[in-house]
């Protein structure tokens, strides 16, 4: 997920400019709150989306060097200013296999 400040280094300046930000998975207004969401299965879902943007790689790299505390950037999970593999759920994992 990116901002549109972190976005105007990356797409040339034109008209066209406005229309790019606003057709990124990222900015639609649908979906914004599954790049942040507490549940796996969601970001999971923001993944998928990431994956056809092509300001994919830039994101990522823009997020870690701002240390971005979480969230999905890029098409990967951060949390704590690093990438993870998995969100884990909230609480305690259970005792025994569902």
């Amino acid at each position: 997920m990116t901002s549109s400040s972190t976005l105007a280094g990356l797409l040339p300046v034109s008209t066209a400019h406005t229309a790019a930000v606003t057709s990124l998975p990222c900015h639609d207004p649908e979906a914004a709150d599954l790049f942040f969401a507490e549940r796996p299965a969601e970001l999971e879902r923001a993944k998928e989306l990431c994956s056809g943007c092509p300001l994919r790689e830039a994101c990522l790299e823009g997020a870690l060097q701002r240390g971005e505390p979480w969230g999905v950037w890029g098409g990967q999970i951060l949390e704590a200013g690093r990438v993870i593999a998995v969100k884990r759920g909230r609480g305690r994992p259970r005792k025994s296999a569902a």
